[in-house]
């Protein structure tokens, strides 16, 4: 049986075939470097997407290597602040760049970000990273007057985390002309299926264009022009989001129905908890992989990608012969 990859967070469904026939075409000459014609074609439909002017827009080879350069840019001046849990490879590049780190506990089974611990931290320059909706929770930790308070203390940079923006709806780009200390990131990962792309974008408010290099020319063209055509119909992605949407909550009632206590999330994902013995690895004995967060995290948390309906079938049936068995 093929595997089935619910540990990813990744879109169920491929790009339309004229997405996939851009990227073909990208590779007839990779003997050449993409043209600055078609960097800045990219930097416009990101620019029209987000309803911010294109000057804002730096693009880069996924959002977590943008977080990664915000971080190695601008911690050796700065405290880095971010939420635990968080991204992994975001604390990860926290703890190899940062001189100090701060991290504010989401304590389950709420996951409240805790507003008045973190803005007591932010004493002397402070880089804010939060992810929103934060993974592995999916959570939406911060609505805009909190983020506005971080806004306003005293020299902080605050970079918000929107890779599931369209699955929650929620932005604060609309925020980044008036507060040159804010910055956020996006992916075409999640939504527009370009996983296999690596496509990231970030909004990025005056002090945080004012250090990071401009998108460069040399971006791979086959991810170049996979963007550029996914961009130039959106309604793709709506239509697939919505799919997935719609299915979580086949897949969250479903589970509720075996007595699994589902959290509520703004993603493309689930998370839950259960004592059920050797749950995740049962699953993948079964080809089915999901994220244990028991490693990195807490005991007995599972995070699932909502995959396509067979898919969610089968981890459904295995997670109900679990419940029975055990």
């Amino acid at each position: 049986m093929k595997s089935i990859r619910l540990d990813k967070n990744e879109m169920p469904y491929s790009p339309p075939q004229k997405v996939v026939k851009a990227a073909k075409e990208g590779t007839k000459d990779l003997n050449r470097y993409s043209s600055v014609e078609q960097a800045e074609k990219l930097r416009e439909l990101l620019s029209n997407y987000s309803n911010v002017p294109k000057e804002r827009i730096i693009f880069g080879p996924g959002s977590d290597l943008l977080l990664q350069e915000i971080i190695r840019v601008f911690s050796p001046a700065r405290r880095i602040v971010t939420v635990s849990p968080s991204f992994f490879p975001t604390v990860e590049a926290a703890k190899k760049y940062g001189k100090e780190l701060i991290r504010i506990r989401l304590t389950p089974p709420e996951f409240d970000l805790d507003l008045d611990s973190l803005l007591d931290k932010l004493e002397g320059p402070s880089l804010v990273v939060i992810d929103n909706p934060n993974n592995p929770t999916g959570k939406l930790l911060v609505e805009k007057e909190e983020a506005l308070a971080i806004l306003k203390s005293t020299n902080t940079l605050l970079v918000v985390d929107e890779a599931y923006y369209e699955f929650s709806g929620v932005t604060f780009s609309s925020l980044v002309e008036e507060y040159s200390n804010l910055a956020v990131t996006r992916t075409l990962d999640k939504a527009f299926s370009l996983a296999g792309a690596r496509l990231g974008y970030l909004i990025a408010g005056k002090d945080f264009l004012e250090s990071l290099a401009p998108s460069g020319t040399y971006f791979p063209k086959p991810s170049l022009l996979a963007g550029i055509e996914a961009l130039k119909d959106t309604g793709y992605a709506e239509k697939n989001v919505n799919l997935v949407m719609e299915e979580k909550k086949r897949v969250k009632a479903s589970l509720a129905n075996i007595g699994i206590q589902v959290r509520p999330t703004s993603t493309n994902f689930l998370l839950f908890n259960t004592e059920l013995p050797d749950t995740v690895r049962k699953l993948r004995e079964k080809g089915i992989f999901v994220n244990d967060l028991s490693y990195r995290w807490l005991s007995w948390y599972i995070r699932v990608t909502v995959g396509k309906p067979e898919e969610n079938d089968i981890f459904l049936t295995e997670i109900r012969d679990s419940v029975c068995s055990g």
